[in-house]
């Protein structure tokens, strides 16, 4: 369509210009043209405002009714002047409808499409007008008065033909600073628009100066107004359904604010001139000198009121979270410090309600920062919704939240009780179902006693409830109890407290200082759990299992430090570095004449990543070793950023011939959906299931199940945790393949693995298992 109304532009140039036709017949062909071009750019404007949706639709249907109008004024023009009636006062009909178009535009500006308000779209509609009367009494001084002097028409006539000088200085100067400050998505047809617009102006200028000296209207005119109408209409053709920007705050720039006042000061000048002592015919200058006065002091009105608006947003956004539009942490600050001043006063008891998100670094990890974003969003309008409309809810930073709450202990507990169990039930985020769990601390000061207690007290209590309930795993809400300040400064490590009751501390930042030392500093360690053959009794393969030899705390096992690792974003790091490890230690196996594969955990980050097979096949020829030589297993509790690359990377591993297992199947986020959408070889039973299948029938109906299962997919069926013999033979009778723990062997150092020596079971030194054997904790 745009490329037949170019072909219909040139031909009707080509006719006007080259006069084909003669006198007569270009005066038709001139006028039925114009009618044409005007009617192109309507239906044009109809067509975008079909297509957008707010702003943007109401301001394309002003423009459509402005456009729809110039064309009823060239259809009446038209007829008029082909008719005879061009003198006759019936042409000023023509000429009305040809002033609706500014009108429209005006009113296309105050809409605003380009997304900054009714406000700002009065401004620029201000800023035009004090441009347009500025720029009009100073040509009417200079050009216009002369040119209007030896008129004879009415006061009606007269003042229709001054509309349009002063009226196209409006829209020009409107579209050019629309034009400079449209935004991405909306500049093309801006332009497109604007330069019509300008075309448009310029002819009208040419035809009222013509029409002042009685002169006929020249092609050139004709063409500049078909010209102008083209290009509206491209306008229109090319406006696309946007989403609207997001209303933010600006200050005004210094050129925005003293730009529509640069020709003021040549207009009071010359217009004192024009209107003391009296030259000749004052009325348009005094007509457009009342309305400068009046549009400045309206937009300095407007500048004030849109200062004292952004002063007040600015105050709200720097008390707001960005994030999820909750109250930040110095509100809260605020609120807390009042909420407790009132308490003094009044005896109304004060309660705070910290809460931190488990494993939040892993879906930023896994998923990436926009859905960790959405879950944040989520989150916090899931507090919102479960306490009153009174109690302040903010984002203090990171995944930690909080709730200042003022009301007794039974209503604090109440609305707490709700806010916790409003998480039973998942969140979709990105198409994906995330159950989310908190760690929650709650704090009280009591209406009267424990004068000591201030905001900042009241506060670090309940962080350290908060703490307390994530180092615990504590479901529910943890309240503040004096003895969680010594356990702030002892913290137990998991495998000492589990295993031997040992309370040895270690202060939380030091551990992670000395981690990160021991990750640079290759200090950490792998030990190796043989995986055996239910059938034959022989290893068929071992796991690595990562070691940490702390200095001061011994060897710490996965359960002390991997937390640490998760939440301080060094997954990648230590997989790497048990890869490299496991690969050297693969290769001495080798070299001793021990082809045994070795199994190695890949975190979620490394199968987002479509460059790991590389990787690996790197470090595999780097160390000498095939693809036979290694398996690598995905922890079933990961979340994945895309199954989709998953799938993909897990692909091209499988294709160079190194097996996929699902590590811990049955404990994680998504067990059937991997099952299905991943290509896989083995499947690992979690330990918390086999291990009381000789005394729980529901746990020993779903690993015979899973491992019925794991045999339908052709997949090789593994169980972790073995114990005792007991276990083992009724893993046979349910004909699980592979089993490993600690009743075949305990993880031994890669040393054992060359020399093949393995636990009590498997070790022909050995004539007997022994009789108790503890979990590894890895």
């Amino acid at each position: 369509m745009a490329a037949a109304g170019g072909l219909g532009l040139v031909a009707f140039a080509g006719w006007l210009l080259l006069d084909l036709g003669g006198p007569a017949a270009n005066s038709v062909s001139a006028a039925l043209g114009g009618i044409a071009f005007s009617v192109f750019a309507t239906g044009c404007a109809f067509f975008a405002t079909m297509r957008v949706r707010g702003r943007q639709r109401a301001a394309w249907t002003c423009l459509t009714v402005g456009l729809a109008s110039y064309a009823v004024g060239d259809v009446l023009w038209t007829y008029l002047n082909l008719a005879g009636y061009g003198s006759s006062p019936a042409v000023m009909l023509a000429d009305v409808s040809y002033l609706v178009f500014p009108v429209s535009i005006c009113a296309a500006a105050l809409i605003s499409p380009e997304g900054a308000g009714t406000r700002s779209g009065l401004r620029l509609v201000l800023d035009g007008m004090i441009i347009a009367t500025s720029t009009f009494i100073i040509l009417w001084s200079l050009v216009l008065r002369d040119l209007f002097a030896g008129s004879a028409s009415s006061t009606m006539k007269f003042a229709l033909s001054v509309a349009y000088p002063f009226t196209d200085l409006v829209v020009v100067a409107i579209a050019l600073m629309v034009v400079t400050k449209g935004i991405n998505g909306f500049r093309l047809p801006l332009r497109l628009f604007a330069a019509g617009i300008v075309i448009l102006a310029a002819a009208n200028a040419m035809y009222v100066y013509l029409a002042a000296n009685d002169r006929e209207t020249t092609d050139l005119v004709r063409l500049g107004w078909a010209s102008g109408m083209y290009l509206a209409g491209l306008a229109g053709m090319s406006s696309e359904p946007r989403p609207a920007p997001l209303a933010q705050p600006r200050t005004l720039s210094k050129l925005s604010l003293w730009l529509p006042y640069l020709p003021l000061p040549f207009a009071v000048a010359l217009g004192v001139r024009e209107l003391w002592p009296q030259i000749g015919y004052t009325g348009p200058v005094l007509g457009a000198g009342l309305l400068l006065v009046f549009t400045a002091l309206l937009r300095q009105f407007l500048l004030l009121d849109e200062n004292r608006t952004l002063r007040v947003t600015v105050a709200d956004i720097a008390l707001r979270d960005p994030v999820t539009d909750l109250a930040n942490r110095a509100l809260f600050n605020d609120r807390l410090t009042h909420a407790m001043q009132f308490r003094a006063r009044n005896a109304v008891p004060v309660a705070v309600l910290l809460a931190d998100i488990d494993d939040f670094k892993l879906v930023n990890d896994s998923l990436g920062h926009p859905v960790g974003d959405l879950l944040l969003r989520a989150v916090g309008d899931r507090i919102q919704e479960n306490v009153r409309d009174w109690d302040t809810v903010a984002r203090l930073g990171g995944d930690e939240f909080a709730v200042l709450l003022e009301d007794s202990a039974d209503t604090v507990h109440a609305v707490t009780l709700r806010v916790v169990r409003a998480f039973d039930e998942p969140f979709a985020v990105d198409g994906r179902e995330l159950y989310v769990r908190l760690s929650v601390g709650l704090a009280t000061a009591p209406p009267t006693g424990d004068p000591d207690v201030t905001a900042g007290e009241l506060f670090k209590r309940a962080d350290l409830a908060m703490y307390s309930a994530k180092r615990d795993q504590a479901s529910g809400v943890r309240a503040f109890t004096p003895d969680m300040r010594l356990e702030a400064t002892h913290q137990p490590l998991p495998s000492r407290r589990e295993r031997t009751g040992r309370h040895d501390g270690v202060a939380r930042i030091q551990l992670i200082n000395d981690l990160r030392h021991a990750i640079d500093a290759r200090e950490l360690t792998l030990v190796y759990q043989p995986k055996v053959s239910l059938t034959t009794n022989e290893v068929v393969g071992v796991e690595a299992l990562i070691r940490w030899p702390h200095p001061d705390l011994g060897v710490l096992e996965p359960a002390d430090f991997l937390p640490l690792v998760r939440q301080n974003g060094l997954m990648e790091a230590v997989t790497d570095v048990v890869l490299t490890r496991a690969l050297e230690d693969a290769a001495g196996w080798h070299a001793a004449g021990v082809r045994i594969p070795v199994a190695v955990n890949l975190s979620a980050p490394s199968l987002n990543d479509e460059s790991t097979p590389d990787r690996i096949r790197i470090a595999l020829a780097r160390h000498g070793l095939t693809a036979d030589a290694l398996s690598v297993e995905i922890t079933e509790d990961l979340l994945l950023a895309s199954v989709v690359h998953a799938r993909a990377v897990l692909d091209r591993l499988r294709q160079s011939g190194i097996r996929v297992a699902i590590d811990d199947f049955g404990s994680g986020y998504s067990t059937m959906t991997y099952l299905h959408e991943l290509p896989i070889d083995e499947l690992k039973l979690d330990r918390h299931f086999v291990a009381p299948i000789l005394h729980d029938e529901r746990a020993a109906a779903i690993v015979r199940s899973v491992i019925e299962l794991a045999g339908t997919f052709d997949l090789c069926s593994v169980a972790e945790g073995v114990e005792t013999k007991a276990v083992a033979d009724r893993l046979r009778e349910y004909g699980c393949d592979l089993a490993q723990g600690h009743y075949f062997s305990a993880p031994v150092s890669a040393q054992a693995v060359r020399l093949n020596r393995w636990g009590p079971v498997l070790d022909p030194h050995r004539a007997s298992p022994t009789a108790a054997a503890r979990p590894s904790g890895a």
